[in-house]
């Protein structure tokens, strides 16, 4: 008040009064100037501060945390220095639970995300980097020195130091990054400083002439001290621009050495680690609270969009991701393993070796022409109906094509019953039977399974009195029984063992086909006897008879001895099995029986059940003359006709011949020995020769020798496997096979048993879509599953490799559907499958036919390429399926699901 009052009064004549109140006014103006200098000095660096991060975050960090690319490592915006921080402190959001990590998107304003994210990086490594932290302080104080000259105002130095604590930390880095940034942060350092000018004016305007000369004069003084200033921050920033900089060189060449044996426990962050982050979440409320009142209107506005946008990406990313149970993880790190801990390094197919392996589009000459389509690219929303067909819940595309049957010319050789796949393969879905259930787990689905999930009554009551399959309240039971063996499979088996001590189950005899298999009783029981049996029979009025062997969970196909050649290799089988199958072999030379040549293994038994072998009717003993002709033409030798007196049938057992000779021994030539052009590996859509294959004698071929015993055979490379060749993956093929096999082991043991949250004791019936040596299914033999190996048309064949080792398989093209009953496999495992298929065929209506084979409940697993795995997950979402597990790096990605009970409203027009 003196002041003013001073200030205010008429000014005397007297000297010594003028030169008192001209020093009071002096004083007054340096404590003036000293003010405006000192909060200059404190906005300026404030606003670069928020400024950068803002424009920082809406660049690349909204990017980073959506798109979130498998190949790329972006060092974290908000840190100065990473140091020597251990990897559970410098992890990113990525490797947060998916649950958790959407919760927090959808509370917290996106740039808060980048600053919880650095407080928990800071806290997880504290006890690990008290001297980091020691140093970064130390450094922080030589900073403030600089920038804040001894002699100003101690106040405003303590609340720079303050407003620094509540601003995020922005890397020089990040100016690098985004050029853009580094030109908005500039602008709005000018409008800062406009600001700042017009305040100045506003207090000098409330002060005299006198006083206004004085600020003149002072502020000529304070331009020259912050442009001096100013000159030594943009020097102290290129410094720590450049030092920075190779300490990031060090940091990301260190984290490449530690992170290189991280598991998939190490990649997901452990609930503890979750409540810490709600932790500091809560504590950094008031933080946020007093840095959102500071921020300008601008700021805001800029916040406003960027959270629009986030929470329009994060609702894209998690649509229909409520409820799970899994993880997502994306891993940066190169050299990070797969789930479990399993290697990351999936083989890859050499070019090189494709030229030594022949495909079976190369080897059957009449194969179905293939149309060739792109990839429907994302399909988040794709929109599915019910298929509108007759077969209604048990529709097989390929074998209910109507159209394409009325248009057949003639059914004597059960044409009506092959494969005639649509021009344009369904995108509909298959409706489910009501009151479906949750199928019953082996062993016990083998004598039981629930009415409603095959509601089909017409074999119960036709083969009911021969113990096929009985309706016992809601089960559909199976007293094991059978057309030949009334009194149960067991003793049947066991009756041909008796026959034939050669057989030896499980040891010699591994891989059966069981002809006509009814509902698949002979080869349900064979599992007691470590034997694997590829049974089949046709979709005829046998009602569902395959589908209830599948139902039960015993391997079985929808099949038919017609006009085709079966689709397996030749010489593979090391037992062939046919009990009353109602297959005529005697007819049109035999052409039937033939086929059953093909595939027999030289050495190997045909076991004929029938009642030409034991009944006296004239139809009969008609039948068994002609067939024993047949027989004695084709050199098979008759080695046991036995009677099985509980069961009252007799069984004839004949034997495949191992060399060449009786062949040239035979006078009339017939059946004729097919020409040396015929490939007898060709399966794939090849009609059937009435004529039959040479047996091979060079003793390096494939058929020369009896494989090894089982289980040895599983392990054992193939004798024919020639070193000189190279295998699929570039190494020797002996070397290739032992590869191959030690590396899926590996994987089922450290990732699929564990590392996919799949319960394997509700697994039975297990497909690999596309096997090469059958690895995966022979790290899986010690579990209560069976594998079917399907080795794709116009991949490698290696089917007779898989084969060799006691496993079975079958050839099969994925752009047409598949020859099973909807609702019959608890697994599907597809390994680089839907990369190589989208080069032929589109995508959509593979995972349609997917839809239709697994269980509801089932599970599907994908090892493909980033790209092919995200549209394989879009469109798993858009079939409501759950997504339990996603993983990438370096390209390549894993990815787990299992289908739900979900059906569509709205059924396809019918045309």
């Amino acid at each position: 008040m003196a002041i003013g009052k001073g200030r205010n009064s008429k000014r005397s004549t007297s000297g010594s009064y003028t030169s008192t109140v001209t020093t009071v006014v002096f004083v007054a103006l340096c404590v003036v100037g000293l003010w405006v200098l000192t909060s200059n000095s404190i906005i300026s660096p404030q606003t670069t501060t928020r400024t950068s991060a803002a424009s920082s975050f809406s660049s690349s960090a909204a990017n980073h945390l959506f798109s979130k690319p498998a190949d790329r490592k972006d060092p974290p915006v908000y840190e100065d220095s990473q140091g020597d921080l251990p990897d559970d402190a410098i992890k990113s959001d990525e490797t947060k639970p998916l649950q958790a990590t959407n919760d927090e998107d959808e509370q917290k304003p996106q740039e808060d995300q980048p600053k919880s994210e650095e407080t928990q990086n800071v806290e997880g490594g504290e006890d690990n980097n008290g001297k980091q932290e020691a140093e970064q302080e130390t450094s922080g104080e030589n900073k403030n020195e600089e920038e804040n000259p001894p002699g100003e105002n101690q106040s405003s130095a303590g609340e720079e130091e303050k407003q620094k604590e509540n601003e995020p930390l922005v890397t020089e880095e990040s100016f690098e990054k985004n050029p853009e940034a580094e030109e908005l942060t500039q602008q709005t350092k000018d409008e800062q400083s406009n600001e700042n000018q017009g305040v100045d004016e506003n207090k000098s305007q409330e002060q005299n002439q006198p006083e206004a000369e004085a600020e003149k004069r002072e502020g000529e003084s304070e331009e020259n001290s912050q442009e001096t200033q100013n000159q030594i921050t943009e020097e102290d920033q290129q410094q720590r621009l450049q030092q920075q900089e190779q300490e990031q060189q060090q940091t990301q060449e260190q984290e490449k050495s530690d992170m290189s044996d991280e598991t998939l426990q190490q990649s997901t962050q452990p609930e503890s680690q979750e409540t810490t982050s709600d932790e500091i979440q809560q504590k950094e409320e008031p933080q946020r609270s007093q840095e959102s009142s500071q921020t300008t209107d601008e700021d805001k506005e800029q916040m406003k969009d960027q959270k629009i946008q986030s929470e329009s990406n994060l609702q894209e990313d998690n649509s229909n991701q409520e409820g799970k149970q899994g993880t997502t993880t994306k891993d940066k790190a190169p050299s990070v393993s797969f789930p479990g801990g399993e290697s990351s390094g999936i083989p890859k197919e050499s070019k090189e070796s494709k030229k030594s392996w022949s495909t079976q589009a190369d080897q059957s000459e009449n194969q179905k022409e293939r149309r060739k389509a792109g990839s429907d690219g994302t399909i988040y929303g794709y929109t599915w109906q019910l298929c509108n067909e007759t077969a209604g819940q048990d529709y097989i595309p390929c074998l209910d094509n109507e159209k394409a049957i009325m248009k057949l010319h003639g059914r004597k050789h059960y044409e009506h019953r092959e494969r005639h796949c649509p021009e344009e393969p369904p995108k509909c879905l298959v409706p489910l039977p009501e009151m479906y259930k949750t199928p019953v787990e082996w062993p016990k689905s083998r004598d039981k399974i629930w009415y409603h999930n095959v509601p089909h009554t017409l074999l119960a009551e036709v083969k009911g009195h021969q113990n096929w399959v009985k309706v016992t309240g809601e089960f559909l039971t199976f007293p094991g029984g059978g057309t030949q063996f009334i009194h149960g499979a067991m003793h049947y088996i066991d009756f041909i063992q008796k026959s034939i001590p050669d057989i030896a189950w499980g040891k010699r005899t591994r891989v059966v086909l069981d002809v006509g298999c009814g509902v698949a009783s002979f080869g349900g029981y064979l599992f007691d006897r470590d034997v694997l049996t590829m049974s089949f029979a046709p979709k005829d009025e046998h009602e569902a008879q395959v589908q209830f062997a599948l139902e039960r969970g015993i391997p079985a196909i929808s099949a038919v001895m017609g006009s085709q050649r079966l689709p397996f290799p030749s010489r593979v089988f090391d037992l062939l099995h046919c009990a009353r199958c109602r297959v005529p072999w005697h007819v049109e030379g035999g052409t039937l029986l033939l086929e059953l040549n093909r595939v027999l293994r030289p050495g190997g038994y045909f076991v004929w059940s029938a009642t030409p072998v034991y009944q006296k009717l004239k139809e009969d003993v008609e039948i068994w003359e002609e067939m024993s002709a047949l027989t004695v033409s084709m050199c098979w030798e008759l080695v046991s006709i036995n009677r099985d007196k509980l069961n009252s049938i007799g069984a004839a057992i004949y034997r495949k011949p191992t060399t060449n000779d009786c062949y040239e021994q035979r006078k009339h030539k017939r059946p004729p020995l097919c020409k040396t052009d015929d490939d007898p590996n060709a399966a794939w859509y090849v009609p059937l020769q009435s004529c039959m294959h040479r047996v091979p004698v060079d003793g390096a071929e494939r058929g020369t020798r009896w494989p090894e015993e089982w289980p040895r055979r599983v392990q054992v490379p193939p004798y024919w496997l020639n070193k000189s060749q190279m295998g699929i993956y570039g190494r020797p093929a002996p070397d290739d096979f032992a590869s191959d096999y030690q590396h899926w082991k590996r994987v089922v043991q450290k990732s699929y048993l564990n590392g996919l949250g799949i319960s394997w004791s509700n697994v039975r019936n297990v497909m690999d879509m596309r096997a090469v040596y059958g690895g995966f299914a022979a790290a899986l033999r010690d579990l209560r599953v069976w594998v079917l190996n399907v080795v794709n048309i116009d991949s490698p064949d290696t089917l007779p490799i898989i084969y060799e080792r006691g496993l079975f398989g079958i050839y099969h093209d994925w752009c047409e559907s598949f020859s099973t009953y909807p609702r019959t496999y608890d697994l599907l495992h597809a390994d680089h499958l839907f990369s190589k298929v989208k080069k032929r065929c589109k995508i959509a209506p593979l995972m349609a036919e997917i839809d239709r084979i697994v269980r509801p409940g089932g599970k599907l697993i994908v090892r493909d390429e980033s790209s092919a795995v995200g549209e394989v997950e879009n469109l798993l979402k858009s079939l409501h399926w759950e997504v339990h597990l996603t993983f990438s790096k370096d390209q390549e990605g894993i990815l787990s699901a299992q289908k739900s009970l979900w059906r569509p409203d709205t059924f396809v027009a019918s045309s």
